[in-house]
């Protein structure tokens, strides 16, 4: 997925800097390069890399700064690496940071809550063009999400308040693209009905077609359905997360029951929009039986493809501080955060039945058998069904010889964990004993 951060940055950069960006995924990052101050963006999967990146460049003699969302949640832990931590959007302090470190006045810590994104920002997008890496365009329309999901910290880095970027800046970077096809990355494209309907009247005319990230609540606006689909919307990413009633509840979602989620899957996909789901194993009220369950669901309603991912008690979120609480935590080594992995003990299965289950329900579901049954269900676009299909039939393949290696991981997370217990156990009793 292309992201935006740095060619954000890049155009709030006044002119007489000059800026080079790498995307470490598609580049190779020199870390001997010319250049004056080093920023770096990571999340927390590859914080650790982030980490040591900013280390080298500093042994070199570089000033670093270190941003993104795993610097904002922990920006104590960042600026052991960093000169400087930008904590939250550039937008509002990224002149300023420039401007002291010019005058050798450059802070530890940057922030500013909720900075003004109405002011247009240029953007470089022949940058990726030119490279070939993605095909597609990067586009986000609204800062801020109103739920406050125990698993999620994007409230905590954006604030529950949804701030938009005026409809005519986003047109305006439609056209300047020159491109046609497009991915928005908003949290969720249609939190404010109001301003998607706007949005969505206004790209209808440049005939491109688009991405896009929303709640099923989607489903209960049929005027905004059919906006979304006039303008161009061909996928939507929608997070399901569980099909489990209890956890619907529990998360506060737009349908409570399991037959409201499925007449409003039903009502999306007669907009002839691909949907592409997100479902999270792990919760405390999931047992083995859920893995068959969510696989009958998906298939049953169709289901053009889907991320299976476990539960991830990213740092920042609610879950993170009960599990650490609880010690259900098997390590803090963050390259293991990254939706794959399994980093805590489950309540009612064990850490690889978690691991395995998940891999082994997206195997069955990425199956030529399901492939097939889902085929008359998404008939509206059987060419990018077939593709999107196809590319994830490998991906769980790749998933599936790494089960030993999971094990072994696991058994040593495991291993680590009552070795630590052990030792406090035995430092308390040394404590009980000499009292």
């Amino acid at each position: 997925m292309p992201q935006l951060a740095l060619i954000i940055i890049e155009g709030l950069t006044p002119k007489e800097h000059e800026v080079k960006i790498i995307e470490e995924e598609s580049q190779a990052v020199n870390i001997d390069e010319d250049c004056d101050l080093v920023g770096i963006s990571c999340m927390t999967a590859n914080a650790n890399r982030a980490y040591h990146l900013a280390e080298e460049f500093r042994k070199r003699g570089k000033t670093v700064v270190l941003g993104g969302v795993h610097p904002t949640i922990l920006p104590d832990e960042a600026m052991q690496y960093a000169d400087s931590v930008v904590i939250g959007e550039a937008e509002g302090v990224w002149k300023q940071l420039l401007e002291d470190f010019q005058n050798k006045k450059l802070q530890k810590k940057y922030h500013v809550s909720k900075p003004d994104i109405s002011t247009y920002i240029p953007k470089n997008f022949a940058r990726l063009k030119k490279r070939k890496i993605f095909n597609i365009i990067p586009l986000m329309t609204t800062r801020g999400c109103p739920y406050s999901c125990d698993f999620c910290c994007v409230s905590s880095i954006f604030g529950k308040e949804i701030r938009h970027i005026p409809v005519e800046n986003i047109v305006k970077d439609i056209k300047n693209s020159k491109s046609k096809q497009f991915i928005f990355l908003d949290d969720n494209i249609i939190g404010q009905p109001k301003y998607a309907k706007e949005l969505f009247k206004a790209i209808k005319p440049l005939k491109i077609q688009w991405v896009g990230q929303s709640s099923v609540s989607f489903a209960k606006d049929a005027e905004l359905m059919q906006l979304a689909a006039d303008s161009g919307c061909r996928v939507l990413f929608i997070g399901l997360e569980s099909v489990s009633e209890y956890q619907l509840k529990n998360t506060k979602k737009s349908y409570n029951d399991v037959a409201e989620l499925e007449t409003a899957i039903k009502k999306i996909k007669k907009m002839k929009i691909l949907i592409h789901a997100s479902m999270i194993f792990g919760f405390d009220s999931d047992t083995k039986s859920t893995f068959n369950d969510t696989l009958n669901f998906l298939i049953r309603n169709k289901i053009n493809s889907v991320s299976f991912n476990v539960l991830t008690p990213y740092p920042g979120t609610k879950t993170f501080n009960e599990f650490k609480e609880d010690g259900r935590l098997l390590t803090n080594d963050w390259q293991y955060y990254d939706h794959n992995t399994v980093v805590f003990t489950p309540k009612n299965m064990s850490p690889i039945d978690l691991q395995i289950g998940k891999i082994s329900t997206k195997r069955k579901f990425y199956s030529i058998p399901s492939v097939l049954k889902r085929f008359s269900g998404n008939l509206y676009d059987p060419l990018l069904y077939l593709f999107i299909n196809v590319g994830h039939i490998t991906q769980s393949k790749v998933e599936l010889d790494r089960i030993p290696s999971f094990k072994s991981l696991l058994s040593g997370f495991e291993n680590e964990m009552i070795s630590k217990k052990k030792l406090v156990f035995e430092k308390e009793k040394v404590l009980v004993e000499v009292l």
